[in-house]
C-alpha cells in the first residue's frame, strides 16, 4: 500500500548519501553510441560469418563473388550484410573491375576488444556471492 504526505516547496531538500556510490562511466555518450553501432553491426549471424570469411581470406582482399557462393543467401541479401558491415566502418570495401573486394578495417576490432576489455575489468556483482 502506498502512503503519502504532503509535500511543501518550503521543505529543506537533503541530500542523501549513496549506500554505493557509482564511479564515472569510463566512456561519454558519443563514444557509447559509436561503440554501440559497432556491435549492432555485429548482432547478426550473417554478418559475424562474413567478418569470419573476410578475416580468413583477406590478405588482398575478400571478393564478393566468393563471399556469396560460401552463403545460401541471395547477392543482394549478402551486399545488403556488407553495406551494414562498411557503413559501421567494421570492413573496408574497393572496387576492381567488375567485382569488389573486401578487407577487415583493424582498427574497428581494436575498438571492439577495448570495449570488452572495458566491460570485463569491471568487479562482478555476481562473482562475490
Amino acid at each position: 500500500m502506498c502512503q503519502y504526505r504532503r509535500v511543501s516547496i518550503e521543505d529543506p531538500v537533503t541530500q542523501v548519501e549513496s549506500c554505493c556510490p557509482v564511479t564515472p562511466a569510463p566512456l561519454s555518450m558519443s563514444q557509447a553510441s559509436e561503440r554501440a553501432a559497432l556491435f549492432k553491426a555485429l548482432a547478426d549471424p550473417v554478418r559475424l560469418r562474413l567478418l569470419a570469411l573476410i578475416a580468413a581470406n583477406s590478405t588482398d582482399g575478400a571478393c564478393v563473388c566468393d563471399l556469396v557462393d560460401a552463403f545460401d543467401l541471395t547477392q543482394p541479401t549478402i551486399s545488403h550484410h556488407l553495406k551494414i558491415l562498411r557503413e559501421a566502418h567494421l570492413v573496408g570495401s574497393e572496387r576492381r573491375g567488375t567485382w569488389v573486394y573486401y578487407w577487415i578495417v583493424p582498427d574497428a576490432l581494436n575498438t571492439v576488444r577495448s570495449t570488452l576489455d572495458l566491460l570485463g575489468a569491471a568487479p562482478a556483482a555476481a562473482d562475490a556471492t
